[in-house]
């Protein structure tokens, strides 16, 4: 708080012009610099050196800038001149609201910082995680509406829950505004307590305190190697392909993954959970000719036995790929007549039993997937010799 005050301080004395030195003690104001809660009254006295000759009743106040009206003042004595300053708004920023006494000419006397806010609320929503068990990241937020206005201070605090002196964590240059970073001398497969403590002028909360142990809060990097390409020539497939996070590599764990994808005018993600710990998948269902964007991620389950589900990493950055034009819908001939009506029972038979593999085999279970293979192949040979064939018994 001090530096806060030195930087209102050197505010009027440098930015606003005619100011008077104070090492003269020309003028003085009192309370100086006072810390209140919002809606707080607040009676400030100008004191003027009876050497200036000059009287109480001359004199004004401003506040930011903006000259308050007389009704608030109060010639206390001919060198004493009272503002009073009634349910306070918070202050407009954390270094203070400017409150400065001035002569009949404008030339500033005297000034004050007021600091108007509230106490802290217990902080909230105290989350942890580790990445790769290097280090130890905590987030917060403050607790109720949020903004005290006033400088407030966070504090994460922690220690072995059985053993071991309170610490503070040291690291709060993270890029979110309420979070610390625990990077040396962490233990694994021990329990820690951590917490939060707010303090500023007007008081101080601490959080609740959470118990982990870093095995159990373990994220990694997203899958590394991600690749989509095209399943031959099955237009509504795309095969994925990645690289399991090569830093958790020396690790007894068994990754769980999942993959999301969509269309490339589209931000709408569709998300697989059924992925499981293999790192392949097929998907399945697809419109033929469409780009689409895929992404994939990692949770490091079960790492050194842990029997907590873990934090799933960051997507990969998406990679694209396009799935093959439909040889129906590029083709420009069709059937006759006469071959439609013959293999009409047929063509939906089909269309049934093709709807049903098509719903069984959607995701990355390998179930059904041979059998679909199998059959869309056919079908697209059929599409083809059929159309080769058409054009002849036209001649």
């Amino acid at each position: 708080m001090k530096t806060v005050l030195d930087i209102c301080l050197v505010f009027l004395m440098l930015n606003i012009p005619g100011v008077l030195t104070l090492s003269t003690h020309v003028a003085l104001i009192y309370p100086q610099d006072p810390v209140l809660r919002m809606g707080s009254n607040l009676t400030v006295s100008c004191w003027v050196h009876p050497d200036l000759k000059i009287h109480a009743s001359s004199l004004f106040w401003t506040l930011n800038g903006q000259q308050l009206p007389s009704s608030m003042y109060k010639v206390l004595s001919p060198t004493n001149l009272s503002v009073t300053l009634a349910g306070l708004n918070a202050s407009r920023q954390t270094s203070g609201d400017n409150l400065v006494c001035h002569n009949h000419k404008g030339h500033i006397l005297a000034g004050s910082c007021l600091y108007v806010g509230m106490p802290p609320e217990k902080p909230v929503t105290l989350t942890c995680w580790s990445r790769n068990t290097k280090d130890l990241t905590c987030s917060w937020a403050p607790g109720g509406k949020g903004e005290t206005n006033i400088s407030t201070q966070y504090r994460l605090k922690y220690k072995l829950r059985w053993y071991g002196k309170e610490k503070e964590c040291e690291d709060y240059t993270h890029s979110q505004p309420y979070s610390c970073s625990i990077t040396r001398d962490l233990h694994l497969f021990t329990p820690y307590e951590i917490w939060v403590e707010a303090s500023n002028q007007l008081g101080q909360a601490t959080s609740d305190v959470i118990t982990l142990d870093i095995l159990d809060v373990v994220t990694t990097d997203p899958p590394s190697g991600v690749t989509v390409s095209r399943v031959g020539l099955l237009e509504d497939q795309l095969s994925v392909r990645w690289e399991a996070p090569p830093a958790l590599k020396d690790f007894l764990f068994q990754a769980k993954y999942q993959i999301r994808y969509r269309l490339e005018d589209s931000q709408d993600w569709k998300v697989m959970d059924d992925v499981g710990n293999q790192t392949s998948c097929r998907l399945a269902g697809l419109r033929p000719g469409t780009v689409y964007f895929v992404q994939v991620r990692c949770n490091p389950v079960g790492i050194y036995g842990s029997r907590k589900a873990g934090i799933w990493s960051q997507w990969s950055h998406p990679t694209a790929a396009s799935t093959p034009h439909s040889e129906r819908l590029m083709s420009g001939s069709c059937d006759s007549k006469s071959s439609g009506d013959s293999n009409s029972t047929l063509r939906r038979e089909l269309k049934q039993f093709f709807g049903w593999v098509r719903k069984h085999a959607y995701g990355c279970s390998s179930m059904s997937m041979k059998l679909y293979d199998q059959w869309r192949v056919l079908m697209q040979k059929s599409h083809k010799a059929r159309n080769q064939v058409l054009p002849g018994d036209k001649s």
